[in-house]
């Protein structure tokens, strides 16, 4: 076997070809949305995927204030956070939450599907969610995925 014909292909920032990409999460699961959102800004789904490169699309999600909960996550899941000060933990319920910021929970649930390094941070900059159906893209001409 002639193992020099072999090499691993790494891709170089010229190689990189980014397109925009549009979903919407009406009616779907929160987790699912999110799993495609992860793979599509990291560049999983592409044959030139480089794990230290951002090779990834740009992701427009709309309609994340319909994005749905299976059981009862949306009573029961808890979103924590704290404030700095001696008993400063506080916590907000999903659906709190969805009302409060509803982009909240497609952004959360994506960056923990991340790695956990600064190309998790670049990445991010790659994803815009949007609560409703209109978006800011269209001069972008996103395409549209189906889940």
């Amino acid at each position: 076997m002639d193992t020099n014909s072999y090499k691993t292909y790494s891709a170089k920032a010229s190689d990189i070809e980014k397109k925009w990409v549009l979903v919407d999460a009406e009616g779907h699961a929160l987790g699912r949305v999110a799993s495609k959102v992860a793979t599509y800004l990291r560049g999983k789904h592409k044959p030139e995927f480089t794990p230290h490169m951002d090779t990834g699309d740009n992701v427009v999600v709309i309609n994340a204030g319909k994005v749905e909960l299976s059981g009862n996550k949306l009573q029961q899941k808890e979103y924590f956070r704290y404030t700095g000060y001696p008993g400063g933990e506080r916590v907000t319920s999903a659906e709190d939450m969805l009302d409060k910021d509803p982009t909240f929970l497609i952004t959360n649930a994506v960056k923990g599907m991340l790695p956990k390094n600064k190309l998790a941070n670049k990445l991010m900059t790659n994803l815009r969610v949007y609560a409703g159906p209109v978006h800011e893209q269209e001069a972008q001409q996103p395409e549209k995925i189906e889940l």
